[in-house]
């Protein structure tokens, strides 16, 4: 296997910060994204490379891994164990351990070390065949673009992987940088493992004039002074439609209404929404006529 500097793929060092690696990779993934490089083959294979150097230097067990043992880093694990046969196996009386003349163990040469303890099903010392080791593949990280108004029904989309596409339903609800797995749709695996997965982690677009917390959505409405001091029915947007609300007299500004359900659809509970929250904004009057202007006095002095 190839190996990757995955740091290098980022544009970044080895010292670089979690947040350093969120950065990078969004900034490199709205560059290259397929949506907007639909014909380039090129910049396709960029973002799956930055996709896979984010999916193992963003999670911290793997990126430790991945420092330590390079492109063997999926077979950390498995090294290890086989270090710690190795030496048990080479020890032999009054506590020494046999190093072929002195030479001690170099972690370095793991690859090469790794093939002759598990791989080519060889015959072990006694003449046995060796049972291959299985490991599961690699997994694989992918990011689809949604608008907003397209999380409010479950959708039913096709993934290019490449070699293969894939339908799958997205549930009503996903959230910005939420991230799902979809099982045995990623790398080979190794000496006869499993498939890895796919990862499919969700950029949100929103294209609507709420703002979004979780399934809650939030925005202002205007309201005159008029409908303020004595009451009255307005229409707001929401989004499934216009619906009407009563504004209490004497209503101050920055009051919070809300709006039972009328918000998104929570993740994978169905029928279950969240709420939209109204806050009132007083709109005060300009280019009085001396008429008004005479009237406001006359309030002012009543009160």
């Amino acid at each position: 296997m190839e190996f990757i500097d995955y740091y290098k793929v980022l544009g970044i060092d080895k010292s670089a910060t979690a947040n350093d690696i969120k950065k990078a990779y969004r900034k490199l993934a709205r560059k290259l994204h397929p949506d907007l490089n639909p014909n380039d083959k090129a910049a396709q294979e960029k973002f799956q490379k930055i996709n896979e150097a984010n999916e193992v230097l963003s999670d911290p067990e793997k990126r430790k891994k991945y420092d330590q043992y390079g492109k063997d880093w999926q077979h950390a694990d498995a090294f290890e164990q086989a270090r710690q046969q190795q030496r048990s196996q080479s020890s032999y009386g009054g506590g020494r351990t046999y190093n072929g003349g002195g030479q001690g163990f170099d972690e370095s040469q793991f690859s090469d070390f790794f093939e002759s303890m598990f791989g080519g099903g060889g015959f072990s010392g006694g003449g046995q065949r060796r049972r291959t080791a299985q490991f599961k593949g690699q997994d694989l990280s992918a990011t689809l673009r949604l608008n907003l108004t397209e999380t409010l029904s479950d959708q039913k989309q096709t993934i290019d992987l490449g070699e293969k596409k894939i339908r799958l339903t997205i549930p009503a609800g996903i959230d910005d940088g939420q991230t799902i797995r979809v099982k045995s749709h990623g790398g080979e695996g190794i000496g006869g493992g499993p498939k890895g997965d796919l990862l499919i982690t969700f950029e949100i677009v929103n294209n609507t004039p709420f703002k979004r917390l979780k399934s809650d959505l939030y925005a202002t409405q205007e309201i005159s002074l008029y409908t303020a001091l004595l009451g009255g029915e307005i229409t707001v947007e929401t989004l499934t439609g216009k619906v009407k609300l009563n504004v209490k007299p004497e209503t101050q500004n920055d009051t919070k209404v809300k709006l039972k359900g009328k918000g998104l659809p929570k993740y994978k509970k169905e029928g279950q929404h969240g709420d939209l929250y109204i806050t009132y904004k007083i709109a005060l009057p300009t280019n009085l006529s001396d008429k008004e202007k005479e009237l406001f006095n006359q309030l002012s002095k009543l009160r």
